[in-house]
């Protein structure tokens, strides 16, 4: 073999380790990303108020209920804010690892807005909706446990809508039609487990 294709190899050789290494820390670096964007929500403020004992129906996969939960959540004085600050307590209970119906991550609760006394409407984040797993039964829970979780700490409220980065959109994942308003109402087909 001549000198310059002896050369020719090892500056070859040398190339495909380097390249091999470089490819092991892009495998690397994909590896650790799903653990850095695990949270990614925006930071809200932190809610001022005391803290008050609400209701939460959280969604269930496993048995395709709702699931009445109490917890303490520090709330604001006026209607909007103690609403938005309600949902945000329920959709961080979806966010957590284990969680019993995951969201994807970044979901968030933008606004409540309180229309009349008996209607709300529910302004989420793009994430909300762009990272929500598709299925009819899924996207029924999340409407519903928002609805009902309303329904249960905003005296009066019989009618929520969900809108998208201030937008009325379609459905939320393909399913579950977000252009009409949700009725609160007992009776209503809503799989709730007391």
């Amino acid at each position: 073999m001549t000198k310059r294709v002896q050369v020719a190899l090892v500056v070859l050789l040398a190339a495909i380790v380097g390249m091999g290494f470089y490819a092991f820390h892009l495998k690397h670096q994909a590896e650790l990303l799903p653990s850095r964007t695990a949270n990614v929500r925006p930071m809200a403020p932190p809610a001022t108020g005391t803290s008050e004992r609400v209701t939460l129906y959280v969604a269930h996969d496993d048995d395709g209920m709702l699931h009445k939960t109490a917890a303490s959540v520090a709330l604001p004085g006026e209607s909007g804010p103690r609403a938005r600050e309600v949902l945000r307590a329920l959709i961080s209970l979806y966010l957590e690892k284990d969680s019993p119906h995951p969201l994807g991550a970044g979901a968030d609760v933008v606004d409540v807005f309180l229309v009349k006394p008996d209607m709300d409407i529910v302004d989420t984040n793009a994430a909300f909706a762009e990272t929500h797993r598709s299925g009819i039964l899924v996207e029924q829970l999340t409407v519903a446990s928002i609805a009902q979780t309303l329904a249960a700490n905003v005296p009066g409220v019989t009618r929520v809508k969900i809108l998208v980065d201030g937008k009325e959109r379609q459905t939320l994942a393909g399913h579950v039609d977000l252009v009409d308003f949700y009725s609160t109402a007992a009776g209503d087909p809503w799989p709730v487990w007391q």
